[in-house]
């Protein structure tokens, strides 16, 4: 093998190289971006079930008993932090002190997109209990 030809053998192999580093970065950069925008719409479905959960009978508890949600305006409060944080995503009272949050988003990919994957969709849930605590005790 001549001096030519061993150059253009390394040549190859960089440019081989080079072609799949660039593949394994930019698939490691969309897959982290998919799983925090996963981890986000998580979050997202936390914070509306919190923000539902707000919405309680007051009355009740101030009477010591156990505090309800108020459907309509739980629905109401969690569809509105949904919406401001540009998401969608459902409400389902599930019970008197229980309810569940389901979010829908999407990722686009930066790197992938270029091979023509799109947009992902990423989904978060929630689950919330309201319970009265009274001196760090569930009553």
């Amino acid at each position: 093998m001549t001096r030519d030809e061993r150059g253009a053998v390394v040549t190859v192999w960089v440019a081989l190289l080079m072609t799949v580093l660039v593949a394994v970065i930019g698939i490691s950069v969309d897959l982290t971006g998919q799983v925090n925008a996963q981890q986000r719409a998580h979050d997202l479905a936390q914070q509306a079930g919190r923000a539902a959960a707000n919405q309680s009978r007051v009355a009740l508890a101030m009477q010591g008993h156990t505090p309800e949600i108020d459907p309509a305006a739980a629905q109401v409060a969690a569809a509105d932090y949904l919406a401001a944080a540009g998401v969608t995503g459902t409400v389902t009272i599930t019970g008197p002190t229980t309810l569940t949050i389901h979010v829908t988003t999407s990722y686009q990919p930066h790197f992938l997109a270029g091979f023509g994957v799109g947009a992902k969709a990423v989904t978060g849930d929630a689950a919330v209990d309201l319970t009265r605590v009274v001196n760090g005790a569930p009553r």
